[in-house]
């Protein structure tokens, strides 16, 4: 069994859809496995005057679960409920009292971790009275988690910082991205530096490029009024894309501490080229969907202008300028309504100086490049692609795939991104969050390409649903003489 975690969860936002569909479940799962046992207790608050009854019915729903699961109602016990206007201080004490009886009752230590699952506006000002009011001033650790969008550019999210490191300081602040809880993400680190073999040929001198993609299927949905202020870039590239491919360019770190990779994943950063004018128009393209056999345009949802001009699609190049990746580029796209819903990291690997097999006489088709293919989502697990000789007479060569998927059994038992980041909220464990140098790195590049798109206007919509994007997507990689790993046969 886990070993024991102890603490008081204070839900900001306790009532709203990511507590019900994600958090709780995840809680729930925690305590079945023992990380939560007897010393914990929850604290829900929102804007919604529940009793903690009717917020107990909500997290029994949010569980699958009825009164007649022991197990369950055991575990339901623990949360508690207070209605909460989060800019009304004197709200805070009430909280405070509340907090207090929970940590008496279920012998906390003082341990508390406030989720803020609220509108980024509010950060500061449930941080400030957090820490005024006294709901920090505990003999435990406190922390506070945050949910994204952290900004929509590099000059609010450094006020946002600022307005919560003047509560928490930096190792506190645990900033959420549940990509980094999936686990073929922090599978990435286990392959480049648990193999000789891999990490030997990580560099320019074996690899030829790196793509990373992550395609949705569904469009905005319900999310429209959010993501038209936001699009793709903003939404996808600056967290989620980022961070994957920080953890793929990065150094070997010195331990595998949290302090240390964080370092490595800034070196990374620090070093990606941020584009001018020029290359920022070159380098990267964006789409947007149009209407299909049976979806409409992106223009046509609802809470979408007509002549919005936002993106749902976006591809680009980046490039490192240091010494193990100058000249190798990483190849990105990510966007909504596209062929169908996966995340994977397509590594190929630059092609033998001399193909001995393909000389007239042999009548053998080129070699093709090794890839090494790490499937994320939905299905977890690698693929190797070789050349290998065909059977039979004559010698003629084919690429073969040496898979490895985590199979159903294994797959059940892994962990959900919210319940494993969750767990290392309470070890106190800041490996699979953002600090605030990765983000504020990541919003540099980013908002550079925004500028110039801002000054340009786009031909939209430019990419029909079912498919992997516009055209010009395919024509970005294409002028390097490349093409992207995962294609439609058309």
């Amino acid at each position: 069994m886990a070993a024991e975690r102890t603490s008081l969860f204070i839900f900001f936002g306790g009532t709203g859809d990511l507590a019900y569909r994600k958090l709780y479940p995840s809680m729930y799962n925690l305590y079945k496995k023992g990380t939560l046992r007897e010393h914990f207790g929850v604290l829900g608050t929102s804007r919604e005057k529940l009793t903690d009854e009717q917020f107990r019915d909500q997290v029994r729903k949010s569980l699958g679960t009825t009164k007649t699961d022991k197990d369950a109602e055991k575990f339901i016990s623990h949360f508690v409920y207070e209605a909460h206007d989060v800019t009304d201080k004197a709200h805070y004490q009430v909280l405070k009292t509340r907090a207090e009886e929970l940590d008496k009752k279920y012998e906390l230590n003082g341990n508390r971790i406030f989720y803020l699952s609220l509108a980024p506006s509010f950060f500061g000002t449930v941080a400030g009275f957090l820490k005024t009011e006294g709901l920090t001033d505990t003999k435990g650790f406190d922390r506070v988690v945050i949910e994204k969008p952290f900004g929509r550019d590099f000059d609010s999210a450094q006020q946002l910082n600022d307005a919560l490191s003047k509560s928490f300081d930096e190792e506190q602040i645990f900033r959420i991205d549940h990509y980094l809880g999936k686990e073929m993400i922090q599978n990435i680190e286990a392959v480049r530096f648990g193999n000789t073999l891999v990490e030997s040929l990580w560099n320019n001198r074996y690899i030829d490029n790196i793509q990373v993609t992550l395609s949705e299927k569904l469009g905005v949905e319900e999310r429209a009024s959010y993501y038209d202020n936001s699009g793709a870039l903003r939404d996808m590239v600056q967290n989620h894309i980022m961070q994957i491919v920080s953890l793929l360019a990065m150094e070997q770190p010195v331990s595998f501490t949290d302090v240390d990779i964080r370092a490595e994943k800034v070196k990374a950063l620090r070093s990606l080229r941020v584009y001018n004018v020029a290359e920022a128009s070159t380098n990267f393209v964006r789409g947007q969907y149009g209407a299909g056999d049976s979806q409409r345009a992106y223009r046509d949802e609802d809470n979408v202008p007509h002549d919005s001009n936002n993106d749902t699609f976006v591809a680009g190049k980046l490039l490192f300028d240091n010494y193990r990746w100058s000249g190798t580029p990483f190849y990105i796209r990510t966007g909504k309504m596209l062929a169908d819903k996966f995340t994977r990291v397509d590594v190929v690997f630059k092609k033998p100086l001399i193909d001995i097999f393909s000389f007239p006489q042999n009548h053998n088709a080129p070699l093709e490049a090794n890839v090494l293919t790490m499937y994320i989502e939905p299905h977890a697990g690698f693929s190797l692609r070789l050349n290998a000789k065909t059977n039979g007479q004559g010698f003629q060569t084919e690429p073969i795939n040496l898979d490895y998927f985590v199979d159903a059994k294994d797959s059940k038992a892994t962990p959900e991104p919210y319940e494993r980041l969750i767990h290392d909220v309470m070890k106190g464990d800041g490996t699979n969050f953002s600090s605030w140098q990765e983000v504020s790195y990541a919003w540099r590049f980013v908002d550079q390409i925004r500028k110039v798109w801002d000054l340009q206007q786009p031909q939209f919509p430019n990419y029909t649903p079912g498919s992997m994007g516009p055209a010009s997507a395919d024509e970005l990689i294409q002028r390097d003489h490349r093409q992207w790993v995962y294609r439609l046969n058309k």
